[in-house]
């Protein structure tokens, strides 16, 4: 469990149940979620699954969360899930209520979040009749599932959820789908407290093998210029503690993935950054140029890899991952190792001391050393004076309070929040890595918040992203959770525009978001930020805040950044927009354009790094 996770209150212990009770398959339903611990869901009451919102009304352990989309409802799931370490939860009704779930449950299975969706059915004997609302969503949802349930009988309710919470959070983590037909849930049956989930055929394997581990040992003490790849199983596992004292006691570079920013203290000197398409170019040039990559929880994802067969070639590989199925599925694994990354990475240190100690890696550290020094994070402010959206949000990091959690998007401010953000602390990172999913933030500081009231939530939203789900806010103003968005508004789709100025010759087809004036001939609209601009944007994003019963603010100038971010932060009693007006054409760098090989890492546009060796021009 990873160490941000909430213990369980008293109150919420399952009550003695007479054995002779008979109730109805939705109140068996509901209190199968209380034996399983679920505190708070997030859903939409419809026709198949109205009979569970009547004897949730009875319940004192679950706090339901009436979102404004199912959409809505998974990302929150998802966010509550990836703050408190415990199962999300998130109910549908049939057909469009139970398919609008199908991409938080894409989303959860790409980044492996433990989630139960619960959907009504309709009548068991209405199914393939094409009835009323009627959607097969335990077929649609097969492919983007851990496992999925149709549930046709009352008796089979505790027995189905008890499953569905141990399959979601035990081994790998990820979605479990529980479909459940109307006349089940109408159905009278004796509730039967569900003893511990057996299920024939699911054996995670969590110790790893002794010796996978000491031939592992031996390479990494050997090994001339060894690199930690860490990914988002070890905070999965809640290995952080383990993983840091490997990587001090060997002195071997450690790059964390974008899902396991925090894993590593940011700020450790033995952290070299985020590797992938926008990751720091001392991480991308480890990875390139090591000689042993020590994965742990982690995939060889393309974002990482680049042109995979260009991807460290001169590295063996030692791949350590709870799901059997992803060693070597990209990147052959020289020592594969099976098992639960805290133990894997416990039992590694355990053998590394036993092989001796570390090896030297005095050298590796020189070359490491000169390409953090000579390429590092930064940005330039624009010249024409107006907000860096940098800045906007390395200046939110930093203004903060201690423990703050923080939600992400997707696009060019998913990946300056990477950058620009601490994450010295695991568990206070969640974005939608795998399926990049736009629209995720809000929902999922929203979620985050329900699980961790006593922490500050942060989403930093591009205004794309914002419009896809904002109505989540009005879910925040009535059910006091108070999260603070930060919408950082170029005016476009930002990371489109951005390929579309590199690659497709700066023609910005469909991808500006307000009504500037477009130059026929360079196709580029005026700064979002003039003033001949400001006064036609749609929509106004405070007004629209406030609309919500949120507050809304604007900061469209370096000289006020500070002090609005403080009074977005002052404010703990309602949900805070601000909309930051910031110029249109800053770019993420570094960047591997998509499809070709780390080594043609730009540092900046025209810029490619020079790594002092012959392979380099």
């Amino acid at each position: 469990m990873p160490h941000t996770a909430q213990e369980a209150p008293a109150a919420r212990l399952p009550r003695m149940l007479p054995a002779d009770e008979t109730i109805t398959g939705a109140q068996s339903l509901i209190r199968a979620l209380e034996e399983a611990g679920a505190d708070t869901v997030f859903g939409i009451p419809g026709g198949s699954i109205l009979p569970a919102y009547d004897p949730m009304m009875d319940s004192a352990r679950i706090r339901h969360v009436l979102v404004r989309h199912e959409q809505g409802a998974g990302h929150a799931a998802t966010g509550y899930a990836q703050a408190t370490g415990k199962v999300g939860v998130c109910i549908a009704t049939s057909g469009p209520g139970a398919t609008n779930l199908v991409t938080p449950i894409a989303d959860a299975h790409m980044d492996s979040v433990p989630l139960v969706a619960i959907t009504g059915q309709v009548s068991s004997k209405a199914i393939g009749t094409d009835a009323f609302q009627e959607a097969d969503i335990v077929g649609i949802t097969m492919p983007i599932t851990k496992h999925n349930f149709l549930v046709t009988r009352a008796e089979d309710i505790p027995r189905t959820i008890a499953e569905a919470f141990h399959l979601a959070s035990t081994g790998r983590p990820g979605p479990v789908l529980v479909d459940i037909t109307k006349d089940a849930l109408q159905a009278r049956t004796t509730f039967v407290r569900p003893t511990a989930a057996h299920l024939r055929g699911y054996r995670p394997k969590t110790r790893p093998h002794p010796r996978q581990i000491r031939e592992a040992a031996r390479l990494i003490t050997s090994s001339e210029r060894p690199v930690l790849y860490v990914g988002g199983g070890v905070l999965k596992a809640g290995a952080t503690a383990e993983l840091r004292d490997l990587a001090e006691l060997t002195g071997v570079p450690v790059v964390t993935t974008l899902m396991a920013l925090g894993a590593f203290p940011g700020s450790h000197p033995q952290h070299m950054g985020m590797p992938g398409m926008h990751g720091d170019v001392s991480a991308v040039a480890a990875l390139q140029k090591a000689d042993l990559i020590v994965a742990l929880g982690a995939r060889f994802d393309d974002r990482v890899t680049g042109r995979l067969d260009s991807f460290a070639p001169h590295a063996k590989v030692v791949h350590a991952d709870i799901d059997p199925a992803e060693i070597s599925k990209n990147r052959y694994a020289d020592v594969p190792i099976v098992g639960d990354a805290r133990e894997v990475i416990a039992a590694l240190a355990a053998a590394v001391r036993e092989e001796g100690g570390p090896g030297d890696h005095a050298a590796w550290w020189r070359d490491l050393n000169r390409w953090r020094d000579t390429y590092p994070r930064g940005y330039d402010l624009p010249a024409d004076g107006t907000l860096s959206p940098q800045l906007v949000i390395e200046r939110i990091g930093r203004l903060a309070p201690e423990g703050t959690l923080f939600a992400s998007g997707v696009g060019q401010h998913q990946m300056w929040a990477a950058q620009f953000l601490p994450h010295d602390e695991p568990g206070t990172w969640f974005n939608s890595g795998g399926a990049g999913t736009m629209g995720y933030a809000v929902p999922a500081a929203m979620g985050a918040r329900a699980g961790r009231p006593d922490r500050t939530v942060w989403a930093i939203d591009g205004d794309g992203c914002f419009q896809m789900t904002n109505q989540e806010l009005v879910t925040c103003a009535l059910n006091d959770l108070p999260i603070k968005v930060a919408v950082i508004n170029n005016g476009a789709l930002g990371m489109v525009r951005q390929w579309q100025n590199l690659f497709y010759g700066a023609r910005f087809s469909n991808t500006v978001l307000h009504d500037g004036a477009t130059n026929a001939a360079t196709g580029s609209t005026r700064g979002v930020g003039s003033a001949a601009n400001r006064g036609t944007r749609v929509p106004d994003f405070v007004l629209l805040a406030e609309a919500m019963g949120c507050v809304g603010l604007r900061c469209e100038s370096p000289d006020e950044l500070d002090a609005v971010i403080d009074k977005a932060n002052s404010v703990t009693d309602r949900p805070v927009v601000v909309d930051f007006i910031v110029h249109e054409d800053a770019m993420v760098w570094p960047m591997v354009p998509a499809g070709t090989s780390n080594d043609d890492i730009m540092a900046a546009r025209g810029v490619r790094p020079d790594f002092g060796d012959a392979t380099d021009d």
